[in-house]
Parts: C-alpha cells; sequence; structure tokens
C-alpha cells in the first residue's frame, strides 16, 4: 500500500472506532445492556485499534536516535 491508501484505511477505521463507541455508549445506556453484544464490540474496537497502530507505524519513518 502506497502512503496516500495507508491514509484512506486510517481515515476509515477511526471512523468505525468512533462508531463502535457510540454503539456501545448506547447499549450501556439501555436499561438492561446485552452483556455479549457490548463484549463483542468492545473486542471489535480493540482489534481496530490494533490495525490502526500498525498502519501508523507504517508511515512514521524508523528514526535510530
Amino acid at each position: 500500500m502506497d502512503e496516500a491508501q495507508i491514509r484512506d484505511r486510517l481515515d476509515a477505521l477511526r471512523l468505525e472506532h468512533r462508531d463502535l463507541d457510540a454503539a456501545i455508549a448506547a447499549l450501556e445506556g439501555a436499561g438492561v445492556p446485552d452483556q455479549l453484544q457490548v463484549a463483542r464490540l468492545k473486542k471489535r474496537k480493540l482489534r481496530l485499534r490494533d490495525e490502526i497502530s500498525v498502519l501508523e507505524d507504517q508511515l512514521l519513518p524508523d528514526i535510530i536516535a
């Protein structure tokens, strides 16, 4: 992937990450939240964060100090 593709993918992943935040908050705000669904969304959110970190690392050059 070139830099533009990585940036586009990062934007999409960050958007999905924010959407998951909203979905988790909505489920937890419900009277009796579905704990299994909340757990699945949180797990997906963690996987997205890991993928975001990997892509961000690809954009930053390795600097030997």
